[in-house]
């Protein structure tokens, strides 16, 4: 029989690139003075000098709005296109993207979409009185597409609705961005369909990719912002009253391009066959280095979705995902999936991408580690005979961890559920953990015991000022090795003598035990009567 694939040796000598790079990010675009229905009045009344704030002043700014954009289209001679009910709006403009050879605007698309707008309400207590009030609802409003070529990004859009407060969105691609620059410093590259497939200098493309930040974001925004026709004003923006902008969702990009078609292939379905279970709660808790918890809102969970020969694992973790799929046959993509900053603790303004991005590598990065301890976790017999055995450590006796405890194998078990959470496990979430496995009580008293062990033994330490404690590098292959070698390799050998174990391995376990009670037989060793 073949000898399995491990992903190690194809990531450590056939991989020819391992590119990290910003990916899609949409923005949203808002007004931030133009939040609450106080700050509605102020605007029509004290800003544009009106002295009822009445709902009606809306349909004027608006209908001056849809009216500009209608002469902007027609004196540049650009094309206005209605979209339709179910349209792929990408599909419809790509025809006028790919025809661009210069920056400008490509194409403006119209729809009817539902959006989050002012709606006016009298809320006067004496008769003839007129006293108007603002709150936020969803109605379906016409907004409008702007479709660029940019000479920084590449294709990108900017949307903006026709209905105050006139929300927008904002849609850039990082890939594309580090084409455009990768060109600009003549660097030889062949591109991959949203990626790169080769580089000349890899490192050159990776510093090209790690310099993609808000600045470049702000200033395309800023560009095209100036040129297409708004909802608001000069005077608008002089007082104060523009657009900012925020993370709606960030996609963050690692491909590894392997030298061969069949590598990449290789890899991958010995990452999936080794790991189908990764994303239970515990383990998309590790990829994304935040804690699950019973009041933790979201979906969490794995799917394996298969087209045709092709498979993509999604992993998701509330709001956000991962996911993992062979690119074009010949690269691995992982793509961490922000559609909530606050999935990865971080805040919503433009300013915050570098931290959401580091995060994001992170959760990238903290995948790959899992599918690589997981194919190479044996450990040196000095480390088990250390974990294994009674000891004194710093001073202290370190009680055994000892194989095949069925405490101890659950602690192991749930410590693999843990293992590469960067913020850790406390006393109490472990030991929920623990308790579930062992299928019964497990108190607190017992989980300290357990953790000072573990502690003494140099698998985890605690991180200063908290009662958070994460695994050592020992620990990480500890918890694995242990758990593998018990669920995926003893409990199935131990289990060899029925089925559904194959009936050559039956036969040969049988011949054994035969040829054992003969050499039982000749010794003249009996049973006790």
């Amino acid at each position: 029989m073949a000898e399995p694939v491990n992903v190690n040796d194809l990531l450590d000598g056939h991989a020819a690139l391992d590119i990290e790079c910003l990916d899609r990010v949409y923005l949203n675009a808002y007004v931030p003075n133009l939040q609450v229905g106080g700050q509605v009045v102020s605007f029509l009344t004290e800003h544009l000098g009106n002295p009822v704030p009445s709902p009606a002043l809306f349909a004027r700014i608006g209908n001056a709005f849809r009216a500009s954009v209608r002469r902007f289209a027609e004196d540049n001679g650009i094309p206005l296109i209605h979209f339709s009910k179910g349209d792929r709006h990408i599909e419809v403009m790509r025809p006028y993207l790919d025809r661009a050879t210069e920056p400008g605007v490509v194409a403006i698309g119209a729809a009817q979409e539902f959006q989050s707008v002012f709606t006016g309400y009298d809320h006067a207590t004496k008769p003839g009185a007129v006293c108007f009030g603002f709150s936020k609802a969803e109605r379906r409003v016409t907004v409008y597409y702007f479709y660029v070529l940019d000479r920084e990004f590449g294709p990108g859009f900017i949307k903006l609705c026709s209905y105050f407060p006139y929300p927008g969105k904002v849609w850039v691609n990082g890939h594309e961005w580090a084409k455009t620059q990768a060109d600009r410093a003549r660097l030889a590259y062949i591109p991959l369909a949203n990626g790169f497939a080769s580089c000349s200098r890899p490192e050159v493309l990776q510093g090209i990719c790690d310099r993609l930040g808000p600045a470049d974001i702000q200033a395309f925004f800023d560009r095209w912002i100036g040129r297409i026709p708004t909802p608001l004003t000069d005077a608008d923006r002089a007082a104060g009253y523009w657009w900012e902008l925020s993370l709606r969702q960030v996609e963050v990009s690692r491909t590894v391009v392997f030298d061969q078609p069949r590598r990449a292939r290789a890899f991958f379905e010995a990452t999936v066959a080794d790991n189908l279970d990764l994303g239970r709660p515990d383990e998309v808790q590790l990829v994304f280095a935040r804690q699950v918890r019973r009041n933790t809102k979201g979906v969490f969970s794995t799917k394996v979705v298969t087209r045709g020969t092709d498979v993509i694992v999604n992993v998701f973790y509330r709001h956000s995902r991962i996911k993992e799929y062979l690119k074009e046959g010949r690269a691995l993509r992982i793509e961490t999936v922000v559609n909530s900053p606050g999935d990865l603790g971080c805040q919503r303004r433009l300013r915050n991408l570098p931290e959401l991005q580091a995060k994001a590598r992170a959760a990238n990065r903290r995948l790959l580690e899992v599918q690589r301890v997981g194919q190479d976790c044996a450990i040196s017999t000095a480390l088990l005979e250390r974990v294994g055995l009674p000891s004194v450590e710093e001073g202290q006796r370190a009680p055994a961890l000892r194989f095949g405890d069925p405490r101890v194998m659950a602690l192991a078990g749930a410590l693999c559920a843990l293992v590469h959470a960067a913020v850790g496990f406390t006393n109490r979430s472990l030991c929920a953990r623990v308790s579930s496995l062992l299928g019964g009580l497990y108190t607190s008293a017992q989980m300290t015991y357990d953790l000072r062990r573990l502690r003494l033994k140099g698998l985890i330490r605690r991180l200063e000022h908290t009662n958070t404690y994460v695994l050592s590098p020992e620990g990480i292959r500890v918890a694995l090795f242990y758990t593998k070698l018990h669920d995926r390799l003893l409990g199935p050998l131990l289990a060899a003598d029925r089925p559904p174990a194959p009936i050559e391995l039956r036969s040969a376990l049988k011949q054994i035990d035969r040829s054992v009670d003969d050499y039982v037989t000749g010794a003249r060793i009996r049973p006790a009567a």
